[in-house]
C-alpha cells in the first residue's frame, strides 16, 4: 500500500492542498495526480459513483502521487473498509456529531487492536495479496488517515470530544452544511462561521489534531493558515470546466458568436415555482 501524503504533510506541520474531481474519467484523476496535488477529493457521498468505478479512479490515480481522500455517506461504515481495500488513502466522513461516532469510524477503518476493520489484503492496498500480512495491518493503521467532518452546530458543540478520539487525524468543518442547518444557507462571512473556526482551531490544537475545512480561493487560504489550519481544500474539476466555457462565450459573444444559453430560462423556472403557491 502506499502511505498517505497528507498524513506526512501534517505530521510535520505542513499544509496540504486538497482538490475535488466530480467527473468519473479515470484521465481526470490521473492527471491531477501527475500534478502533484496533496490529495484528490472523491465524494461517494452525494454522487452515484459506484464502489466499482471508484476503484477504477483510484488506480488512475496512483499513476501519480495523489491521495484519494473518499467520502462515504454517514453512517456507511462497511463501505468504508471497501474504499480503503481499492486502495484510498483517507476517509472523509461526513456529519460527525459525536464522539461516539468518531470512534465507531475508528474501529471500522482500522485492524485490531486500535479497531475492528475486516481483514481481506486481496484488493488494491495490499496490495493484491503480495505483502505478508502483519506488516500490511501496521502499515494500514499507521497510514490510514480519517477526517472527521463537523457540520452542524451540535457537532461544532462536541468539537472537542471528537478530537480527543484516539485514530481521528483531522477535523474538518463542512460550511456548507453548517451554514444551512444553522439558517445562515451559504453565508459564509457570518460570525458564526469566524466562530466555528475559532471553536475547532481550538479543539484541534488541544488535541494536537489538524484541521481545515473548505477554501475559496488563495486570500481565504492564507486567513485559514493563520488560524492555523493545515488542511485545506480548494477548487473543483466541474466548477473549472463552467467557468471556462463561460469565458469563452464572454470572448466570442463580441465577435458576433451567439449562444442558447438555457440556464437562466431553468433558473428562473424554478425561481417562479418556488414563489408561486
Amino acid at each position: 500500500m502506499r502511505l498517505s501524503r497528507v498524513k506526512k504533510k501534517l505530521a510535520k506541520g505542513e499544509p496540504a492542498l486538497i482538490t475535488c474531481c466530480h467527473f468519473i474519467d479515470p484521465s481526470v484523476f490521473e492527471m491531477v495526480s501527475l500534478l502533484g496535488f496533496d490529495g484528490i477529493w472523491l465524494d461517494l457521498e452525494h454522487h452515484s459513483t459506484s464502489d466499482e468505478t471508484a476503484a477504477t479512479l483510484m488506480r488512475a490515480t496512483r499513476v501519480g502521487g495523489s491521495d484519494v481522500v473518499a467520502r462515504p455517506a454517514k453512517g456507511e461504515f462497511m463501505r468504508i473498509g471497501r474504499i480503503l481495500e481499492a486502495g484510498a488513502q483517507a476517509i472523509m466522513y461526513p456529519r460527525c456529531e459525536s464522539a461516539d461516532e468518531a470512534a465507531e469510524l475508528v474501529r471500522w477503518a482500522k485492524f485490531a487492536p486500535e479497531g475492528l476493520r475486516g481483514v481481506d489484503g486481496a484488493g488494491g492496498d495490499n496490495p493484491y495479496c503480495m505483502m505478508p500480512m502483519p506488516e500490511y495491518l501496521r502499515a494500514a493503521n499507521a497510514g490510514t488517515l480519517l477526517i472527521a467532518q463537523l457540520e452542524s452546530p451540535t457537532a461544532l458543540d462536541a468539537a472537542e470530544a471528537i478530537a480527543q478520539v484516539d485514530g481521528i487525524d483531522v477535523l474538518m468543518i463542512g460550511p456548507g452544511d453548517l451554514s444551512v442547518i444553522a439558517g445562515i444557507p451559504y453565508q459564509f462571512d457570518h460570525p458564526m462561521i469566524a466562530d466555528a473556526y475559532r471553536r475547532v482551531a481550538a479543539a484541534a490544537a488541544a488535541a494536537g489534531k489538524a484541521w481545515g475545512t473548505t477554501s475559496s480561493g488563495p486570500e481565504h487560504s492564507q486567513k485559514l493558515l493563520d488560524l492555523g489550519a493545515r488542511f485545506i481544500c480548494h477548487g473543483s474539476d466541474l466548477i473549472m470546466v463552467k467557468r471556462a466555457m463561460e469565458a469563452i462565450q464572454e470572448q466570442y459573444s463580441p465577435l458576433g458568436f451567439q449562444f442558447d444559453n438555457r440556464i437562466p430560462a431553468l433558473i428562473a423556472e424554478l425561481q417562479n415555482g418556488v414563489d408561486q403557491p
